[in-house]
């Protein structure tokens, strides 16, 4: 994962978008790279592993997906195999993108591993799941660290998981997240993002769940180190995550606004940029002569005045000029020097 100051790590969520065809998640990843994402995610699972048969799906899965099915059996149907991860593993590096994919299970946690990934993601269902947090932690990887449905306490306790097995905070990313498809912009909470940051002492970013790029544009400009969204191919097609996603070009444009926030946001000092130092000349402003001055004149209020252009004597100088005498003739809003003629 880059790392510099002013480098806003864009992670382009694949998710379950593909509907477990890999021709389709191929094609996920191509447009996460023509959009200019630094990395493209999905999610790794065994549906036995990971949900009892007979669990209920979430409401927002039963809005975008309908209800007939149980959750087992969507789940089952969206799973990909470890053969086809390691065909998009590859294909990834080829398309010269970083291939990631959250594990919801010990087991996927174990095959991410044999990959070599070098970035762990925990989603927010797993944060308070104990035994796959000693796991991720216990492989001194990066990990970025989803927070939906979680209070700042659940953050703490997370965090102490992962440290105790190994993992630094130094190594650990949090994401300020809300667990509902489509978030509504009033439950965001982009200022925890600084909370955390302040409370528990690491990197934070942002998971978006939201329509449209605003929330994440905003994000960047709040400091989020990480930014994730959710996209697809086409809003239309069946499946649970397809209608809170960006399209490719909605990807693209959110891309290049958090691209132009890095380069917005500056080092924080406060100078003249180089394409404004020419700009003084024209905008600011000199002491002129209101009138025609001899030689020999007092300078005063009265045949004294400030016009532009700037390049001459300063208005901050006003009270020094008052009373100096004129060292020559000056012509009516002629630049007044000091130089005696």
């Amino acid at each position: 994962m880059k790392n510099p100051e002013d480098h806003v790590f864009i992670i382009a969520e694949a998710g379950v978008n593909h509907n477990g065809d890999l021709e389709l998640a191929k094609k996920l990843i191509d447009a996460a790279a023509a959009a200019g994402a630094d990395a493209v995610k999905f999610q790794t699972f065994k549906a036995e592993s990971l949900v009892a048969r007979d669990a209920p799906k979430a409401a927002y899965q039963q809005r975008n997906s309908g209800g007939e099915e149980s959750q087992y059996e969507m789940l089952k149907r969206l799973e990909l195999s470890e053969e086809q991860f390691v065909v998009l593993h590859g294909y990834c590096q080829s398309q010269g993108i970083e291939f990631l994919s959250t594990a919801f299970d010990l087991k996927s946690v174990d095959f991410l591993a044999s990959l070599g990934l070098e970035i762990f993601k925990i989603p927010s269902g797993e944060i308070t799941n104990l035994p796959y947090l000693r796991k991720v932690g216990g492989l001194g990887k990066k990990i970025i660290l989803s927070t939906g449905m979680a209070d700042l306490e659940e953050v703490e306790a997370a965090l102490a998981a992962l440290e105790q097995a190994g993992t630094t905070r130094e190594g650990i990313t949090v994401l300020q997240c809300t667990t509902e498809y489509p978030t509504p912009m009033a439950e965001v909470n982009l200022r925890a993002m600084a909370t955390i940051a302040r409370q528990c002492r690491v990197a934070v970013g942002f998971s978006d769940h939201t329509e449209g790029i605003e929330a994440a544009i905003a994000a960047a400009a709040l400091g989020a180190k990480v930014v994730e969204k959710h996209f697809t191919l086409d809003k239309t097609l069946p499946g649970p995550d397809h209608k809170a996603s960006l399209e490719p070009d909605e990807l693209r444009a959110m891309v290049r606004a958090i691209r132009n926030i890095e380069k917005a946001l500056g080092d924080g000092i406060k100078r003249p940029g180089p394409s404004e130092l020419p700009n003084r000349t024209v905008a600011r402003k000199s002491i002129v002569a209101a009138r025609d001055i001899k030689k020999g004149e007092q300078f005063t209020a009265k045949n004294l005045t400030v016009k532009r252009p700037g390049g001459g004597i300063s208005p901050m100088r006003w009270d020094e000029m008052l009373g100096q005498t004129a060292g020559r003739d000056f012509d009516q809003d002629e630049l007044i020097t000091l130089i005696k003629e």
